[in-house]
């Protein structure tokens, strides 16, 4: 079974490297969960200097994960679903392909075997 997957190794390379890191992890379940936020007000949840944030952001929105747009003098940060969702999905193609090989082990392991003389 050969897995072909939706998006570039690149891009797959930086949303799984993204969503390694729990403050990343927890300002897209932040931003998914709730409304959108400025960068200043993401940065109040975390014991970190609001450049420290900034860059995870920046990480964030090279991925895809999260959106940035200048409302006034800040920068409003949405989450993107899309992604997570694709995310979720190659997750899921590498489950069936796991689960697939262990069904074939499964078979061959169950096959009776012939009585040693």
């Amino acid at each position: 079974m050969v897995v072909r997957f939706p998006l570039p190794d690149a891009d797959i390379d930086r949303l799984f490297r993204a969503l390694a890191d729990a403050t990343r992890r927890d300002i897209v379940a932040r931003l998914l969960a709730d409304e959108p936020a400025s960068v200043s007000s993401l940065a109040s949840h975390y014991d970190m200097s609001f450049a420290a944030v900034q860059k995870h952001v920046a990480v964030l929105e090279e991925a895809g994960l999260v959106t940035k747009h200048p409302h006034g003098r800040e920068r409003i940060v949405r989450g993107n679903p899309e992604r997570l969702a694709q995310a979720r999905s190659l997750l899921i193609q590498l489950e069936q392909l796991w689960v697939s090989r262990f069904s074939q082990l499964d078979a061959i392991l169950a096959e009776p075997r012939p009585a040693k003389e």
